[in-house]
This record gives structure tokens, sequence and C-alpha cells, in this order.
């Protein structure tokens, strides 16, 4: 005979059981996000709102966007599964590729993200070149940023300038937007940053070109990309990329969304295509 006690502990690990499916079967029906912080946390917010909203409707599931507080943990949290989807720059990508022991899938870019560029500035007159950084207090963004960090660094020692041995001292803001404000103020006589945030604040008036100028347009590369863990169901990954690439500025949606990416489109991307920013990193020793 079974006592009232076995009958009670059974409905109670029965009970717990069934919660716990309940609360897989909830999690399954989230898609986390998040992004690398490269501007200021209500921009970064700002931008992601319309988009998490579209996906929802394409994917049919709730989709949750989750800010970091740095690279690093963007990298961390995909390579950990704690996000399903992650906007990343070329060079976290690479990391997030090497973290996860190659299971990290670029999934979509920008077309612009084919062609990315990186501009150096000052409010200086005497700097006309990057020569003319020697012996001077120059800002990278974040030491993870492709964009703000590795390629700049990359065209430099390409110049035959090592920021660590010619520069007077190196700075790092965290983000290009803060570096754009501490070339303004002065903290810094010069700074390298993202061309499309730089033309984004030329156009919303947020610096005054009087003032801060651009003095170096580096060549061109691959950059950000959005990324998924190689987990995620291809069905759900296939999904995913069109919901993306049927984004069109036609529609009063597809143009907030494209204008707030800074995006003409998005299109299919490839590990491959950062195999430049991988050679770059492993050549500055930014990557082991």
């Amino acid at each position: 005979m079974f006592s009232t006690t076995f009958f009670a502990a059974r409905r109670l690990v029965l009970a717990i059981a069934l919660c716990a499916l309940g609360a897989a079967a909830h999690a399954q029906q989230v898609m986390r996000v998040t992004a690398i912080p490269d501007e200021s946390p209500t921009e970064l917010a700002r931008k992601a709102a319309p988009l998490m909203k579209y996906l929802e409707q394409r994917l049919g599931v709730k989709v949750e966007f989750t800010p970091v507080t740095d690279y690093a943990a963007a990298v961390e949290a995909l390579a950990n599964r704690q996000v399903d989807l992650a906007w990343f720059g070329g060079f976290t990508f690479v990391q997030a590729q090497q973290r996860s022991g190659g299971k990290a899938v670029p999934v979509v870019q920008r077309e612009e993200d084919a062609n990315f560029k990186s501009v150096f500035i000052t409010t200086d007159s005497g700097i006309k070149s990057l020569s003319d950084l020697k012996g001077r207090n120059v800002s990278f963004g974040s030491q993870s940023s492709t964009s703000g960090h590795l390629m700049p660094r990359s065209f430099l020692l390409a110049a035959g300038i090592d920021p660590d041995r010619d520069f007077k001292r190196v700075a790092y803001s965290g983000a290009h937007d803060a570096t754009v404000a501490a070339v303004a103020s002065g903290k810094v006589d010069a700074g390298a940053l993202n061309i499309s945030v730089w033309e984004k604040l030329l156009a919303d008036k947020k610096v005054d070109p009087a003032r801060v100028r651009v003095f170096y347009t580096t060549p061109a590369y691959f950059d950000y990309n959005w990324t998924v863990h190689a987990d995620m169901p291809v069905a759900q990954r296939e999904k995913l990329a069109k919901a993306f690439t049927d984004l069109d500025k036609g529609t009063s949606e597809g143009k907030e969304i494209l204008e707030l990416q800074r995006a003409t489109r998005f299109v299919a991307t490839r590990a491959d295509n950062y195999k430049g920013i991988e050679a770059a990193a492993r050549s500055a020793g930014l990557l082991k």
C-alpha cells in the first residue's frame, strides 16, 4: 500500500515537472536579441524597437532586445546561447566564431557592409595626414570595435605608424559617438570611428563640421552582420534571414527600420566574408 504522503509527493513532483515544461515551452517562444554597444544605450534602444516589433510579426514569437555592457559581453552572450541573435561588427563576429568553436553563423548584413569604411577626425589644423598623429593623443572606440579600432589600427600599421609606440597616448572611448565627443571637447587630438555614425551625427547636426573634420578615410572592408548560433534550426534561420531581406524602403515600416539601421537593404552574408578581418586582427596582435 502506498501512503498518502507518497501520493502527495508524487503530485508535487508532477506539478514541478509540468511547470518546468511550461517554462521551457515559453522560453522557446522568445527570441533573445542583443547588439554590440557601439553607440549610446538610448540610441541603440531607439534603433532596435521597430525592428524587434517587425521580427515578432514575421516570426510569430516574442522578440526581446537585451542590451549588454560591452563588446565582450555580446560575444559571450551568443557563444553561451544566452541570446539567439546578435548584431556584431566584423571583429566581434570573428571573436564569437572563435569563442563558440565555429558555431557563430552570420545570416545577413547591410548592403553597405560589403564596402564599409572608417574615418579619422580632428579639430587641430596641424593634423592633415596619418603621419601627423605621431606624438599626439588619439582615441579609438572600443578595443573590440572593427571600425573604431581594429581596421583604423590596421591601416595605421600599414602606413608604418604603430599607435602604441608613436602616439603620445592611446585612449579608448568605448563607442563611436563618444570618440567624436572626446575630439570635439579637446580631450584628444584626433579619433577614429565608423563612417556611418559620423555621417549620421553630421546629418542630425550633432557635430559642427566647421570645428571637427575628417582628415583621412580608410579603404573599404567588410563589417557588420546579424549572427545566430549554429544550434538555431535551419528553418528558423532561413525564416529570420527572409524577414531581413524582405525589408523594403517602399513600405512605411521598411523605410523606418532601414533608415534606423542605416541600411539600403539587407543581403545574405557568409563567414568567408570576414576572413580579411580575421587576418587583420591576427596581424595587429588582437587575436591569438
